[in-house]
């Protein structure tokens, strides 16, 4: 593609950050132009500052960029910005973004309960995004702002979203074990996780069991409404470097096989909206057989980190089926999250 959107990655030294300039590399609908940082990194350039810790090596194409402050006056170029930016500071500079004309990609909180703010999804909720119109109206900014998930609900509710399509689910109980990478760098002291699990992560069970809700809620008349089901979330801090796993048990509306389930997850086809799309992997839904799976360190890169796996679906005692569900949280529960919704934006607003 000839021109290119000029985007630019907020707080792009951080873990996420890191990931969001690492994912972007020659992408072709996308090109970094300006990035941003905290105060004791601003003035320097994004070698001198980053503490690189992807596997590939640091993109040569940001070696060189400046670090600009995390203001919106220091954006001259950018008609996105993706945003890898703590919730108390996006919270006070994300609106200042809308206001200035640029499109907000952000993988915070802050904004995720806001009514007009849409948590996206591209396989699950794409006609969410027409609310963007509206929050501009309200808000009375030109650009605007969009968030993906927790990387926890990430983790499951695409395959819960193709079940409840299917047969509706009326209530769920989710277990996590989340990877340390959720937690950013340097994370978990060592001392803290190898050797042990760690069953509180301050917000994220009222995150989980929020989220989804309105993800899969319906949109009409310019207003989300959150879906009716119930969910109890625990979330546990396990020693995994990258991936989400989770255990979940939940019921239909519907009286159900298993095999009609196990049909649902295998048939899943990406919707029309999200194909050929960048990020797109080739399949949504990973299913698998085997009893042992899925694994973290088997399954977490499969769709280049975007794809959901799944398995170990079974009769419940006390719900009616209970499944295991992964994905990669820093790619799909994070900056290739944001990057896809980014790309459904790009495909909504500028044709491409």
């Amino acid at each position: 593609m000839k021109n290119k959107i000029p985007v630019a990655v907020l707080a792009a030294t951080g873990s996420v950050g890191q990931r969001f300039i690492s994912l972007l590399e020659n992408h072709p609908w996308f090109e970094v132009v300006e990035i941003t940082a905290s105060d004791r990194s601003v003035g320097k350039t994004y070698q001198e500052a980053c503490h690189w810790l992807i596997t590939d090596p640091m993109p040569e194409s940001v070696k060189n960029l400046t670090l600009l402050p995390t203001e919106a006056n220091s954006l001259q170029k950018s008609v996105f910005a993706f945003s890898a930016l703590p919730a108390d500071i996006a919270k006070n500079v994300e609106p200042d973004f809308a206001r200035k004309g640029i499109y907000v990609c952000s993988n915070a909180s802050a904004y995720r309960k806001d009514p007009l703010v849409p948590i996206l999804v591209p396989e699950v909720n794409a006609n969410h995004l027409d609310i963007l119109d509206i929050q501009q109206k309200t808000y009375g900014w030109s650009g605007g702002i969009i968030t993906n998930p927790n990387c926890t609900t990430c983790a499951f509710v695409v395959p819960l979203n193709a079940i409840d399509k299917a047969y509706g689910v009326q209530k769920a109980i989710v277990f996590s074990m989340q990877a340390i990478s959720g937690a950013g760098y340097p994370g978990v002291a060592s001392m803290d996780i190898i050797d042990n699990v760690i069953p509180y992560i301050g917000g994220e069970e009222e995150k989980v069991e929020y989220e989804p809700t309105k993800i899969m809620g319906s949109y009409q008349d310019g207003k989300i409404s959150l879906h009716p089901m119930v969910i109890s979330a625990h979330t546990n801090r396990v020693a995994v470097v990258d991936a989400h796993t989770i255990c979940l048990s939940f019921s239909t509306n519907q009286k159900v096989s298993k095999d009609n389930i196990i049909s649902v997850l295998k048939n899943y086809q990406m919707p029309e909206i999200c194909i050929g799309l960048p990020s797109c992997p080739d399949r949504g839904i990973v299913y698998h057989e085997a009893d042992n799976r899925p694994q973290p360190r088997l399954d977490r890169n499969l769709g280049r980190g975007m794809s959901t796996s799944v398995g170990r679906i079974r009769e419940d005692s006390i719900f009616d089926f209970r499944m295991v569900s992964l994905s990669h949280n820093t790619i799909m529960g994070a900056a290739g999250g944001s990057i896809f919704n980014g790309e459904l934006l790009a495909r909504r607003k500028f044709g491409f």
